[in-house]
């Protein structure tokens, strides 16, 4: 699969160092694979789950949540937001 983008990795984990490790593994991961569906990806990934259209992964042991919306029939991922955990409660990347 192909993440767009991996900048926004980079700068949450500007801001957030301990983020760095897990943000990339997940990158790796998710690059080096090719999912169908999301019951794929929970095969690989222990938390994820979907709101509405998106996808949203716990990184780091949930402490930072990844929110993507993915095109599983062109293979691409497109990272919406990283967040600490506190930031994902408060809602505002619903909008």
């Amino acid at each position: 699969m192909r993440i767009i983008s991996n900048s926004a990795l980079r700068t949450f984990a500007a801001k957030h160092p301990s983020a760095e490790g897990p943000l990339q593994g997940w990158r790796r991961v998710i690059e080096k694979n090719r999912f169908k569906n999301l019951a794929e990806i929970k095969t690989t990934f222990n938390s994820v789950d979907r709101v509405g259209e998106l996808t949203v992964f716990d990184i780091g042991g949930n402490k930072y949540r990844l929110i993507a919306y993915i095109r599983f029939e062109k293979q691409i991922v497109y990272v919406k937001a990283v967040l600490t955990h506190r930031e994902y409660d408060r809602g505002a990347w619903k909008k």
